[in-house]
């Protein structure tokens, strides 16, 4: 089949288009595309200003203290509702969907009900305009507005009811305490990580869903045992379903409004049929692609209104689109150049929305995004034949002009991939800007497999958030549930359950100090081990009480979200939930899992490397010798972290198969102790092994680790080899890296797997560059590794966007799972990403 691409497209023999400076950054202003409404659209969100905005917490307030003491899923729906009807309507010029996140373009919306306290606490003691960092405006009457407020929410959020229902060797371990894991993403926000089935949505319309909830009213045995909270949860969701119709409508009003006063042909044109639109959408199915379009965006961004989840995801564009992109063609109504402009409209619309976070997340994840908007494209059907269509081109096209910090563009590929997609991917990759990311059928498959679906069903699946794969409109993964540092659970285990470092080498010692010196169990020291058998087996023991703990602060925070946050109207859009009259939260989807992430994977693995060798094999030091090293943060022990850090070491990540087979066993013990675990949803935990950018934040509050990295330091990158101040561990180049990698099965991985590449973009220029990524994708996927993405970007113009940020505003960089504008990161997270192996081919 050929596939032609849509117009605009760049010269991708180049990373950069012609007339740039010679780095790609400077001096740029035409924008990426040939369409000029897309470069219009780029230009003002890049020149709009992040502010923090009131409305949406002034008016949930109101809808709570109006509904107290109904049940949750109706007060929650019925707070939608109130919002809905109320909140006001942002039109902006140029744009060809409508609706907004509660807020205007780039501003963050406060969600009071999730979390607060540090809301209040920040804004008096640590202004976010003064951040450093993901710093937002605020006026001090929105200040007002929030201090208002918060007298009625102590006591009732979702945060304060997690905190106090944790054990003390729960908080110890979390966020809280020492930071073995991160609970804080539901911690202080709503639920997210999942995708609607917006392909049930296009075909029946609110409408539609709307009428299955009163047919599901209608059905109620009113003897039954549950029938009142069955009764209270369908009407929650008819709640959101009747205001969301509200919603849509006043724009479609606003719209009429807009256009009757407008002189502009051309502008009246559009109003006038981006207000058709929405009246056919209100209530009806989409009948063309730009109905659809406006659908998809709005009945999204209400999600946005609804809760602050992370990553609400779009799923597979280019399959659920594609009827209405190739009916519109045939009839006529519109050209493909149009249909590409609208998606490219919607492509900038997905990035608008802005999400506030507490500093210590923001140090860690570093972008004022919402986060987490994954769209899929290629792979394959339900019968196994691949999808890859005209869409498919166009939305990497559209990824390519607009270059915005989402959608998070993901494509999927397998054995059945036409190579004339492969090339394409690699061509955007090559541009340099961090999309998309690819993930291999050959892995995510038997991965879905492995969770209980059947082979149609796994097929389908989506990507939700940064790596997660997911099926649309049928599963709540509750993914990225924790970050779990498993280097950390090594340095217990070396030093009898106790931190190296409680004294003024400890980056958390006023935690520790206030927990006790003893964090974990009494397993023994490496000055007393014997040999490497000993130190696996207190690693072991440390592991299994360390994810214990995390998994019932997880249990917490579910049993929280459903007494006090449900999700009615994101219920709606999971076809198993009014059937069930359950909330999403409450295990009304289909399949349920949670999906907690360990990160540190090769700093665990080449701290055992290490010990095997220079303690049991060799001799050369003693097992106090290197345990003293690490506590003294290797300060005059320069011999011995000169050795760690050297060649003379088999490392993780060379295709070495003695240092390879600690990785292996690391990601194996992790997922042992997750797996299978039971959720309150009835369903199950599925691990991940990456940690997204969560290693440089896992690395700030760490000892040093006995791999040979300092205190300050990142711990290792998901689930790539460790690079240290000193130098990277990983010397034979890509193809060892994807040989090492891949000796681990990633389906077990049901979470997600994850593995950063980083290339200076000489190193891949030209076809020959092409053909060597192409071929690098293909090898590590034969190799059933799940999931990759790049940085095509030379770590001397990274150090020159540190350097001078002004001359680097829009400079997308590829983080861990997300891209971000590199000059808006934290400095710990700009100096990982410098300092990550700039790989060769030569």
């Amino acid at each position: 089949m050929s596939h032609t691409t849509a117009i605009g497209t760049l010269p991708f023999d180049h990373p950069f288009k012609a007339g740039f400076s010679d780095d790609g950054f400077s001096g740029r202003e035409e924008g990426f595309s040939t369409i000029p409404r897309t470069n219009r659209l780029r230009k003002a969100f890049l020149d709009g200003k992040f502010e923090i905005n009131s409305e949406r917490a002034l008016l949930v307030t109101e809808a709570y203290k109006a509904n107290e003491s109904l049940p949750i899923a109706l007060k929650r729906g019925k707070s939608l509702r109130h919002v809905l009807e109320n909140i006001s309507i942002y039109i902006y010029e140029d744009e060809l969907v409508a609706g907004c996140h509660g807020a205007p373009n780039k501003y963050a919306a406060i969600f009071p009900e999730f979390s607060y306290n540090w809301v209040m606490d920040e804004m008096e003691n640590f202004p976010f305009e003064e951040r450093v960092f993901d710093n937002y405006e605020i006026t001090e009457e929105t200040k007002n507005d929030l201090r208002s407020i918060a007298d009625y929410w102590k006591g009732r959020t979702i945060d304060e009811r997690i905190v106090s229902n944790l054990s003390f060797d729960e908080a110890k371990g979390s966020n809280m305490g020492i930071g073995m894991y991160l609970l804080n993403l539901y911690q202080y926000g709503g639920i997210g990580h999942y995708v609607f089935n917006y392909k049930k949505l296009l075909e029946i319309g609110y409408g539609g869903l709307k009428q299955e909830i009163l047919d599901r009213l209608a059905e109620i045995d009113h003897a039954a045992p549950d029938a009142s909270e069955q009764r209270s949860t369908l009407q929650g969701f008819l709640e959101t379903v009747e205001g969301a119709m509200t919603y849509i409508a006043r724009h479609a009003e606003a719209y009429e409004e807009k256009a009757a006063k407008e002189t502009d042909a051309r502008l009246k044109e559009e109003y006038t049929q981006i207000a058709k639109n929405l009246r056919q959408v209100t209530a009806g199915p989409a009948t063309n692609f730009w109905e659809a379009a406006q659908l998809v965006n709005i009945s999204t961004m209400i999600t946005y209104i609804e809760s602050n989840g992370h990553s609400i995801s779009y799923g597979r564009y280019d399959d659920y689109m594609y009827p209405y992109y190739k009916a519109s063609l045939e009839k006529g109504e519109f050209t493909k150049e149009f249909m590409q402009e609208i998606v490219e409209s919607h492509f900038i619309k997905m990035g608008v929305p802005s999400k506030l976070r507490d500093k210590m997340t923001a140090m860690a994840n570093t972008g004022r995004g919402f986060g987490g908007e994954s769209l899929t494209i290629g792979g394959v059907d339900r019968d196994g034949n691949d999808i890859t269509n005209d869409l498919t081109f166009m939305c990497l096209d559209a990824s390519a002009h607009t270059r915005m910090m989402v959608p998070w563009t993901c494509v999927r590929m397998s054995e059945k991939t036409p190579e004339e997609l492969k090339v394409k991917t690699v061509s955007v990759i090559k541009a340099g800007f961090g999309h998309p990311k690819v993930f291999n059928d050959q892995a995510c498959v038997p991965a879905q497999m492995k969770a209980g679906r059947t082979l149609e069903d796994a097929r389908e699946y989506n990507v939700v958030g940064c790596v997660e794969p997911t099926i649309a409109g049928r599963e709540f993964a509750w993914a990225d549930a924790a970050y779990f540092n498993i280097a950390r659970v090594l340095e217990v285990a070396l030093n009898d359950g106790q931190c190296y470092h409680c004294g003024p080498h400890c980056p958390r010692h006023s935690i520790c100090a206030g927990v006790g010196k003893k964090l974990g169990l009494s397993t023994g020291s490496l000055e007393t081990f014997k040999n490497i058998d000993e130190v696996k087996a207190s690693f072991e023991k440390q592991l299994e009480y360390f994810t214990t703990q995390m998994v019932a602060g997880i249990s917490i925070m579910e049993h929280a979200h459903r007494e006090l946050g449900a999700t009615p109207y994101a219920s709606v859009f999971f076809d198993n939930c009014i059937v069930t009259a359950k909330d999403m939260s409450a295990g009304g989807v289909e399949f349920n899992h949670t999906g907690p992430q360990g990160s540190g994977l090769a700093t665990t693995a080449d701290g055992l490397s290490a010990i095997d060798q220079i303690v049991f094999k060799q001799g050369k030091y003693t097992g106090k010798e290197m345990l003293d090293a690490v506590k003294a943060n290797w300060e005059g022990h320069d011999k011995l972290y000169a050795l760690v850090n050297s060649s003379k070491i088999k490392h993780y990540g060379n295709d070495d198969d003695y240092a390879d087979e600690f990785g292996a066993y690391v990601f194996n013990a992790y997922c042992d102790n997750i797996e299978n675990k039971k959720n309150t949803r009835g369903g199950t935990y599925k691990p991940g092994v990456y940690g997204v950018s969560a290693n440089v934040a896992f690395g700030l509050i760490s000892g040093a680790s006995i791999d040979g990295r300092k205190i300050g330091e990142p711990i290792s990158d998901n689930m790539g080899p460790v690079h240290t101040a000193v130098g990277s561990h990983d010397i034979e180049g890509p193809t060892a890296i994807a040989n090492s990698v891949t000796k681990m099965d990633h389906s077990r991985a049901g979470n997600g797997t994850l593995l950063n590449w980083k290339f200076n973009h000489t190193n891949v220029s030209g076809q020959a560059g092409t053909n060597n990524l192409v071929n690098l994708i293909d090898t590590y996927f034969d190799k059933k590794g799940m999931h990759s993405q790049f940085n095509i970007m030379s770590t001397e113009t990274m150090k020159k966007a540190q350097a001078n940020p002004e001359d680097y505003k829009d400079m997308l960089v590829r983080v861990a799972g997300y891209s971000a504008y590199f000059v808006e990161l934290s400095t710990p997270l700009q100096n990982d990403l410098i300092s990550r192996t700039e790989l060769s081919f030569e």
